[in-house]
Formats: structure tokens, sequence, C-alpha cells
């Protein structure tokens, strides 16, 4: 199939096209003729887990939205979007959205931020979401709320959103370059890294103190957890062996176990990696975006946690699932999977038919992407069954997520189908799912990227095709001039 042919989801024929398509693909995606609704149903089936009780199969993504105030504290359009979590009726909150823990690395000049005088706000948004989730659903049994804790290393940009001030791990060959990171310029000393240490707990009592159930400690995307579970090239006690990669999280986690007891603790973790990719320089549109093709690499590629170094096209789940036993070992066993960085892979993050303006067309058909994420969840949780696990990956569905999602929740793949950039467009859709209402097509995301597009050139991010606040909003025709490049001739 050449670049630009695949078809969209919309367009095949029900339940048994959809099957007869993933065929064509060679894909084994489970999908069931029949979504079934209530609390007897595999979707609306409770979960309960040491401890926990959450009350059905259906979670909420970290769904920031580049628009608190330039001090980190929740703007209006901040607590809209906290509230329209809520409307969801989804049980497990992974985190709400990415919290950093000090002002220099916010991924971005108005992201979250935890500090003396934005403590009340935060603790504002889950109060927000209880409230919301109690109007539609009558009680907040069963809601479990979490804070996501981040420092943005690589993509730090606190201060303007034009302009990338780095904080790395460890220098990259492709993403020093593609990145603008001077080869001159030090990496995070081992001492900075201990006062990030510090400022990851303080984070933690906070979040603890405005009543959330449990912080994540991230590790995906990118941002400076994930780059640190590549850092094989790193000298002295946070690089080369797995035992020092990962003793940035080990360390947190005893801070947080010492300073906030009782506190549970989560991990989003991008399981898989692969190489930067970018346009094809060759496309035959002039002037737009090409398909994407791998940036060029030496072997072994050894800067992809959970790739094969000789061929980093390919995963490897050796050292993830040795990571997960590290996490074993460190008592935690909530984890929110899923893979590689929006930055500079995203037809790996988010399978989509339209690229973000930053982005590239996809080098493959987006289901085969939503495969990818289906498959590392299933293997992961067959190598720990004991675990939670939360998956993610499942917009581009769309109107079929309902039936694989209640195919893979079935039949022991994951535990908690993750929904993001979809509730953007469709909040009520999880309850639609439940109660058996039935799914409403016209208010499906249909992954236009427009929620990535926008805050990739400083707009908020939204919904601008399906949400009318958004739509009627001054930052729609300002998002409409920025997608002009991106579109095929």
């Amino acid at each position: 199939m050449k670049f630009g042919d695949y078809p969209k989801a919309g367009s095949l024929d029900g339940v048994a096209g959809f099957r007869d398509y993933m065929k064509t693909l060679g894909l084994d995606m489970p999908c069931d003729d029949i979504v079934a609704s209530g609390p007897d149903s595999p979707l609306g089936a409770p979960l309960e887990f040491e401890g926990l009780s959450i009350g059905h199969r259906l979670g909420m993504q970290p769904m920031e939205g580049w628009d608190c105030e330039l001090d980190g504290r929740p703007s209006e359009n901040t607590k809209r979007r906290w509230q329209r979590f809520g409307l969801s009726g989804t049980k497990l909150i992974w985190g709400g959205e990415a919290c950093a823990v000090r002002f220099d690395g916010r991924a971005n000049p108005k992201q979250l931020y935890m500090a003396d005088h934005t403590q009340s706000g935060i603790a504002e948004l889950r109060e927000i979401l209880i409230k919301a989730h109690k109007d539609v659903t009558g009680d907040d049994r069963g809601l479990v709320i979490g804070l996501q804790l981040t420092h943005s290393g690589r993509f730090c940009k606190p201060n303007d959103n034009t302009r990338f001030e780095s904080i790395i791990a460890y220098h990259h060959p492709l993403l020093d370059k593609k990145f603008g990171y001077p080869a001159d310029r030090p990496v995070i000393s081992d001492d900075e890294i201990k006062r990030l240490i510090e400022d990851f707990v303080i984070t933690a009592k906070r979040a603890q103190q405005c009543g959330y159930d449990f912080v994540d400690i991230k590790h995906c995307h990118g941002y400076l957890g994930h780059e640190f579970l590549s850092a094989v090239t790193r000298p002295g006690p946070y690089g080369g062996s797995l035992e020092n990669r990962t003793r940035f999280l080990r360390e947190i986690v005893e801070g947080i176990r010492a300073e906030a007891p009782g506190l549970r603790i989560g991990v989003r973790l991008s399981a898989i990696d692969t190489v930067p990719f970018k346009p094809d320089p060759a496309s035959s549109v002039p002037g737009a975006l090409g398909p994407g093709i791998p940036d060029e690499h030496s072997l072994p590629y050894i800067y992809a946690f959970g790739a094969n170094p000789e061929n980093p096209l390919e995963y490897d789940l050796t050292e993830p699932i040795a990571f997960l036993e590290v996490l074993r070992k460190l008592d935690i066993r909530l984890v929110n999977v899923t893979i590689a960085s929006p930055y500079y892979n995203p037809h790996y993050i988010r399978p989509a038919l339209y690229p973000p303006s930053d982005g590239y067309h996809p080098p493959e058909d987006p289901f085969v992407g939503v495969m990818r994420h289906l498959a590392v969840v299933r293997d992961l949780k067959k190598a720990f069954p004991d675990f939670c696990i939360m998956g993610s990956g499942y917009t581009y569905l769309q109107e079929f997520f309902p039936n694989v999602a209640q195919a893979v929740v079935r039949q022991g793949w994951v535990d908690v189908v993750g929904l993001g950039r979809m509730i953007l467009a469709y909040p009520e859709l999880p309850l639609d799912i439940l109660t058996g209402r039935g799914v409403q097509k016209k208010r499906l995301c249909r992954t236009f990227s427009d929620c990535t597009t926008a805050p990739r050139n400083g707009i908020v991010s939204g919904c601008y095709p399906l949400d009318a606040f958004y739509k009627k909003s001054p930052e729609f025709k300002q998002l409409a001039a920025v997608k002009k490049p991106a579109k095929s001739a």
C-alpha cells in the first residue's frame, strides 16, 4: 500500500469489515462483536488491587493543555479540562496532567508547577474533578486520582515556547543535533540530580497534602526520567548499568516513602523506543510534510530503551522486563505503559492519519501502530500478571474502540484501558459505552492532531475541530494558519 492510501476507520464496513482489514495488515487484533454494558461487563467490572478499588476498566491518561498561568497556577482553561475529566466518568485518573517539580523543569511556560503559591490551585483541580464525577455518576466510589510528577529534561521550555532550555542526562548523537544541544554544554551533574530528587520528594508530599491517591514518577516520552533509562554512556552512579540507570527512580521512591508515608506510587513508562524519525526529504509533494523515515544512525544503536541495538526499528522487551522487576522490588505494581516520544517519533506514541505540524505523514498504517501498543502491553502483562497495567494508544480505533477495548480486557491483555485525546473531543464516551447508550460517531476524535500542533506553536491545546469552546476561540485562526504548511498538495 502506497503512502497516503490508508483507509479511514469510518470507511470500514462494521466490525466484520474491521476484522477483514486487520487480516490484510497481518494484525491479530482482538475485536468483540457486541459490547456489553453494566457492572458485569468486561469494561464495567471493578478492579480490586492492593487495597485500591477501581470502579471499572476505563481510565484517563494525563492530558496537559499548555494553558496554566505563567506562574504555574491552573487557569480557567485548566479547570475546565479537569472538570471534563470528571464528566468522563473514568475511574482511574492517571496523573491528571504533568506537574513540574520545579520551575526550570517545565515543558512550556504555561505548564502546571507545584510550589507554595500553586498548591491550593492544584488541590482545587482534584476537587473540581470529583464534583463533576459525582454529578454524572452519583458518587465517587471507585474513583482513584493521581498526579503526574515530571521534569522535562531535554524538552524544557520554562520561559519561552520557541526556545529549549534543555537539561540532559547524557549526550545523544541524534537528539543533540535535532534539538540544538551543543556538544560542549554539560549534562546534569550528580549533585544536581540529588537536588532534583529532593524536588520530586517535596512535590510528592504536597500532592499527598492535596488529597491525591498516588503520584506518577514519569518515565516516558523522552523526558528526563525516561532519558535516564537509556543513559548507557553516562559515567558515574546514574549511568551505564541498568542498576545505575534506575538509581534516579529508586532514590526518588526512597525519599517519598520516608517523607510521605502511605502515598501510593505509580510509573508511566515508555516501554519501548526507536530512532528519531523525520519527513522524507525526497517526498514528491513540494512544500508539504513527507512520510516519516528513520534518521541516519550507526549500529549498534544503544540510545533507545527497549529497542534491539542491532536493529532499533525492532523492539526488545529484555530491559523493560528487567525494569518492571526493579519496580516489583520497590513494591510498585501500578504501571501505565506507553511507548516512544511525541517529539521524535510521534507515529509510535500517537497513531494518527494526520500529522502534527512538526511531524511527518505516517510511514505505516496507523492501525499497525495501535497493534504495537497492544502487543507490548499484552507481553508485559503476561510477564507480570500481579501488576495493574494501564494501556495507551487506542484513539485511532475510533468507532471500533469499544469492541477492541472490551476484547483486550476480556482476554487479560490489560487491566485498564487508557483514553487521552479522545476525551478532549468527547468526554461522555466512557459513560456512553458503560451504560449501553452507544457511541456518538460524529463526536469521535479523527486524529487531526490539532491538540498537538497547537501547543507546538505556543497555542493552548484542545479539540479545535469538535469542541465549540476552542472552535470559537481566537486561537482557532492562529491554528489554521500554522497548519497550512503541513497539508498535502
